[in-house]
């Protein structure tokens, strides 16, 4: 009673608690605030034993334990590797055979050779210094053709820089493939890009980018676009191992699960980041194993299988448009060739490891013997196919090589709707420059 009182002199009746300790003096049998029952009030949360309390945070869904343990890296032995053909091209399981028809295998195989022989020929061509810089493509192939099969024409594909596989399934030319890479005329990029940094709008591929990962959380606004505009389409996002180590990966995981975005993320582990091999990439088990911790459905395939790709890349694409969610798909494959004409990769890999994977488990060698067993196809169709492959992609090398470069002025072009005053004044003096010194530059290589 005695502290009620002094409250109320205190804070005065005008300054609420004054007004709840008055209210405590007026009540009858009042004793002060004694009347407050703490152990009363602990004995009605107390209703149910700490067995049946249930956590009610809402950042996780789990159950209280009361023993101390820290959860291992590998809970699991790891993520299983599924496949549909064995190396030898035959089918594993006949249910789970995707049943193609003929046409449509033999697209398949002339795809992944045609592109075999175009990465030799411009990975030769950068060796005689008429291009500057390649990436080829050996080894993978069967994850490029498979998942790119599997897809709608109109879903959007954002690339890294070695799916140029994906272009080639969706016929884009050989002409322009040359274009790009020696930055010509008929270069759809007008010359501005590094070789291999393809791009084509009417295919839905968005232009490559350098900058590792970058692609991922454009891709995943792009779906989060389609999903808002009920496009009934999926984007799909491909990158390799090493990229998925950058922060962009992560963001873009989190925020495809969270927006619930029609997306399929499609690493391809080919067993090197440049030089960076995956035992000094990762400690946990690859990139499939990240996938539930984003709460993202993932499976992790044979890269070199390219109809496990195919029936993986096919119902990832039908659920995630179906129920507006993420998947993520982890293709093992291996990098045959070096990572790039800048890079010697005998300098951190064995010949002998190369060649098992060239030699023993290569995707075109496993869909050849796929097809040989089903009697679709013999060596004599294969000696005039490789004659075949090699003149059309030696005719665009040549067509590519004898096109002017485009016009220096496209320095100027492309940014601005309306070029701004200080642009207009660098573009004055380049043309100025070039009139008086034009004779000390080869303007005739390029573009009027």
């Amino acid at each position: 009673m005695a502290v009620a009182i002094s409250a109320a002199r205190v804070w005065g009746p005008r300054r609420g608690l004054g007004q709840a300790a008055l209210l405590l003096l007026r009540q009858p049998g009042a004793r002060g605030l004694a009347r407050f029952h703490p152990l009363r009030q602990q004995q009605q949360q107390q209703q149910f034993s700490s067995l049946d309390d249930k956590p009610q945070f809402p950042g996780a869904s789990a159950e209280f334990v009361d023993k101390l343990e820290f959860i291992q890296p590998n809970v699991i032995s790891g993520i299983p590797i599924y496949r549909v053909m064995d190396r030898q091209g035959q089918i594993i399981n006949p249910s789970e055979d995707p049943n193609l028809p003929q046409e449509k295998v033999l697209k398949f195989y002339r795809s992944m050779t045609l592109l075999n022989t175009m990465d030799r020929i411009l990975y030769e061509s950068q060796r005689q210094g008429r291009i500057s810089f390649y990436m080829t493509n050996y080894g993978e192939e069967g994850t490029h053709v498979g998942s790119a099969a599997a897809l709608d024409s109109t879903d959007l594909v954002f690339g890294q820089y070695r799916e140029a596989g994906v272009l080639m399934y969706r016929d884009y030319p050989l002409e322009l493939f040359m274009a790009q890479c020696y930055g010509n005329v008929n270069d759809p990029g007008k010359g501005r890009q590094m070789p291999v940094h393809y791009g084509c709008n009417e295919r839905h591929f968005v232009t490559i980018s350098s900058p590792l990962a970058t692609q991922i959380p454009q891709a995943v606004g792009a779906a989060y676009a389609a999903k808002r505009a009920n496009a009934n389409r999926v984007v799909i996002c491909y990158f390799g191992e090493g990229a998925a180590s950058e922060g962009d990966a992560h963001a873009g995981f989190n925020f495809a699960a969270t927006l619930e975005c029609p997306i399929i993320f499609f690493c391809r582990n080919n067993g090197y980041a440049i030089s960076t091999p995956t035992s000094e990439q990762y400690r946990g088990d690859g990139i499939a194993a990240r996938g539930p911790g984003y709460g993202i459905m993932s499976i992790r395939v044979d890269g070199n299988d390219v109809f496990a790709v195919y029936n993986a890349t096919k119902e990832a694409r039908r659920r995630a448009v179906a129920e507006n969610q993420p998947f993520l798909i982890e293709a093992m494959t291996y990098r045959i060739g070096h990572h790039s004409t800048s890079d010697d990769s005998s300098a951190y890999r064995s010949v002998d490891e190369v060649n098992y994977w060239d030699k023993q488990d290569h995707p075109i060698s496993r869909l050849r013997l796929y097809l040989l067993s089903r009697g679709w196809w013999d060596e004599e169709q294969e000696k005039a196919w490789r004659k075949q492959s090699r003149k059309k992609v030696m005719e665009a090398f040549e067509q590519a090589e004898r096109k002017p470069k485009p016009s220096p002025y496209l320095l100027f072009s492309d940014v601005y709707q309306e070029m701004p005053t200080q642009l207009r004044k660098q573009q004055e003096s380049l043309a100025r420059h070039l009139q008086t010194y034009g004779e000390h530059y080869p303007l005739d290589h390029f573009d009027k």
